[in-house]
Parts: structure tokens; C-alpha cells; sequence
């Protein structure tokens, strides 16, 4: 039971991911992406309040709820676990160059400055960013990488490829000039 306790190394859970989407896709024709799960909630929440919320969420299987409200608790519970956050030393030095110093409880930014207007700009426009984007490329980085790479859809690689590419970018250039500040 120790190795259910702690995490798995991405060689086991990743081949487990691979096999579950396509046996989710074979055995009942369903998807796997945060961003419908999302659609759906907010379509059984708010019916009628947008074209793109009205439709009915319910042909699509009460499972994507449930998936959500997985998503919410598994973070509720990783919130009250107050053990270490284990980081690499390799890494802890590449964040350390950047200006990230504490890693107690690992959160690289001051919650406080998201109540700052120049916080709340970045939490909404990030926000709209990555709603459009997920929208535009007609899904999130888990619906394509995981789903649609499962499908081996070309589409589903070339988003994937620009999420891969806007991370680095993000990681290289980005987070040292916001660390810097």
C-alpha cells in the first residue's frame, strides 16, 4: 500500500494514462479534456445563458461532472496536506537563478500581490488567454495531448507542439523578467 501512498514515477503513470484514454474511447465514446468537462458544468449551471452553453450536457454524461468535482476535492486535498514539496535540486537551482528562493510549501508568487491591480490584470487576462486559446485550438493541452495524440490526430500534435514551444518561451523569457521585478 507505501506505493499507492506516494507519487508514481512517470514511467508507470504515464503508460497507465495512455492505456485508460483509449479504453475510454473504445469502450463508451467518450473524451477526455478539462475544457469540455468545464463547458458541460457550465452548461448544466448557467442554461440558456450563452450559445455556446446551450446544449444538452446531459447526452455527454453526468461522468464529466463528477470529473470536475474530482478535480475541485483533489485539490482541496492536496491544499491541507502540509508535508514537503519535493523538488530536484537541478531545478531548485535553475528557479533560484530566476529569483524564486523559498521553497517551503512551494508557491512562486506572493498571494498577496494578486490583490494588486497589476496582480488581478494578470489573473483576468491570463484567464481570458487561456480560455480563448483553449477555445481557438478547439481544446485544452489535456483534451489534445492526451486525447487527441491517443487518436493521433495531426491537429491535436500541432497544438501540442505550440503548447511545448509557449511553455519554454514562457519559462525562458517570461519568468525572468516577472522574478526580476
Amino acid at each position: 500500500m507505501e506505493f499507492l501512498a506516494r507519487p508514481w514515477p512517470w514511467y508507470v503513470a504515464g503508460p497507465i494514462v495512455g492505456l485508460f484514454v483509449p479504453a475510454l474511447l473504445l469502450l463508451g465514446g467518450r473524451e477526455f479534456g478539462i475544457s469540455a468537462s468545464f463547458r458541460h458544468m457550465c452548461a448544466a449551471l448557467l442554461p440558456g445563458k450563452a450559445d455556446f452553453f446551450r446544449y444538452d450536457w446531459r447526452r455527454a454524461g453526468l461522468w464529466n461532472l463528477a470529473f470536475v468535482l474530482g478535480i475541485a476535492l483533489g485539490g482541496l486535498a492536496c491544499a491541507w496536506d502540509k508535508g514537503p514539496v519535493h523538488i530536484s535540486a537541478a531545478t531548485q537551482s535553475d528557479l533560484a537563478e530566476m529569483g524564486v528562493r523559498d521553497f517551503d510549501g512551494f508557491v512562486p508568487f506572493d498571494f498577496a500581490s494578486l490583490l494588486t491591480v497589476p496582480g488581478s490584470v494578470c489573473v483576468v487576462l491570463g484567464g481570458f488567454l487561456v480560455g480563448f486559446g483553449a477555445r481557438y485550438a478547439g481544446g485544452c493541452t489535456s483534451g489534445h495531448a492526451i486525447t487527441g495524440l491517443a487518436c493521433l490526430e495531426p491537429p491535436s500534435l500541432i497544438a501540442v507542439l505550440g503548447f511545448f514551444a509557449g511553455g519554454l518561451a514562457s519559462t525562458h523569457l517570461l519568468l525572468p523578467v516577472v522574478f526580476a521585478s
